[in-house]
């Protein structure tokens, strides 16, 4: 999905490239680690690439200041009353979505997606958007916390346990840091891996995760408290990666029968006890590859299968890749951004990048400024 926008050059001018606009909305009680881990991002690439490749407003319902979870407030650029021209708009949400979402949220939202932006949320922000019926159909990412309740208020919505989802013109982000593992992969389609690479290495940020990484959801959070045996079943499972146990004498521990025991995962986890057992070690492999410089055959060895040829072809089948291919770090592509990806210059361009008498200047412009006497100015190549 490419996000960048060019203006028409004549033949003998130089081709520019339009900064895209971003648009935070931010609700109340949001979280200040993912907003910051969204915009930090962009900023690092202007610095690196030594132009303005993004600018980016932070916005609230009349432009009053907006007290984040941990009770520090933060006073917007602007309300959403003023006609910005924005690329993407991104909701930050955090603690009680249900309740900091009103109805002017919700119309401006709408209004937004009549306008063809692109719409965006990091944490519980996904609520907002799901509210206003501009997520029925996508998969969505949301904080863990959420996922059941959000199940239940938002039938239509495809939520998924992933870190975060682009799926055609929605890209969503749970909680925490993961919304800067999302900016990098955007930024990284937009301009160039070697871009995205450069920002990692400026936040001293060892891997970056992709759409396939998990959120670790506690089974205790699914479950709660009213299947302990199920959740003894998993531990035992989680402790014995290397030795998988069989399904009888998982049974036996718990004092259950085999029948039983698969009853209860096709009850509340939704496959099979061996399915789940699979996917727990298979997952288990992921971290290893990516993570250490184990072979393929001592970490086959480690989470418990017989054969490498065996391993690498439940690793195919369940994640759509090698092992060998993911340690290089070739992913297939998403056939969902082939389709959505839009040609060069099929995108709308602003003729002027000077602000409106409304608009407020971007904080984008003054850090870029800053950024010029920084040794890193200007050092990345990017498209």
């Amino acid at each position: 999905m490419a996000f960048s926008q060019t203006a028409n050059a004549t033949p003998t001018a130089t081709r520019t490239v339009v900064p895209q606009t971003l648009g935070f909305l931010l609700l109340e009680n949001f979280t200040l680690i993912s907003l910051a881990s969204a915009i930090e991002p962009l900023r690092m690439a202007n610095q690196l690439a030594g132009r303005e490749l993004y600018r980016w407003y932070t916005l609230s319902q009349d432009g009053a200041a907006v007290r984040a979870s941990d009770g520090l407030q933060v006073t917007p650029d602007a309300s959403t009353a003023i006609p910005l021209s924005l690329d993407w708009v991104v909701v930050c949400g955090g603690v009680g979505p249900s309740r900091s979402v009103t109805r002017e949220h919700v119309g401006w939202l709408q209004s937004q997606s009549r306008q063809l932006r692109r719409l965006g949320a990091v944490c519980t922000g996904s609520w907002a958007l799901a509210r206003a019926g501009l997520l029925d159909g996508y998969e969505t990412s949301i904080h863990w916390e959420c996922l059941a309740a959000m199940q239940e208020a938002f039938p239509r919505v495809a939520l998924t346990t992933r870190l975060f989802s682009i799926d055609r013109d929605r890209f969503t982000a749970s909680g925490g840091t993961a919304p800067l593992d999302m900016m990098l992969n955007l930024i990284g389609r937009d301009h160039g891996r070697e871009l995205s690479a450069g920002i990692s290495e400026m936040f001293i940020y060892d891997r970056v995760r992709n759409e396939q990484d998990q959120q670790r959801v506690p089974l205790k959070h699914v479950l709660g408290t009213t299947q302990p045996k199920l959740l003894e079943i998993v531990a035992l499972m989680e402790a014995n990666l290397e030795e998988p146990i069989g399904l009888d004498e998982l049974a036996n521990y718990v004092d259950v029968s085999r029948r039983q025991l698969e009853r209860l995962f096709q009850k509340y986890l939704h496959c099979s006890p061996s399915r789940y057992y699979l996917k727990l070690r298979l997952t288990r492999a992921r971290q290893l590859l990516k993570q250490t410089p184990m072979s393929i055959i001592e970490i086959a060895s480690a989470c418990g299968f017989v054969s490498t040829p065996h391993f690498s072809k439940c690793y195919r089948e369940y994640f759509g890749i090698p092992p060998r291919d993911e340690r290089l770090g070739i992913g297939a592509r998403d056939p969902r951004s082939a389709a959505s990806e839009p040609e060069a210059g099929s995108l709308l361009v602003r003729q002027s990048l000077t602000p409106t008498a409304q608009e407020p200047v971007s904080s984008a412009v003054l850090a870029l400024a800053q950024a010029q006497g920084e040794p890193t100015y200007a050092s990345v190549p990017c498209r």
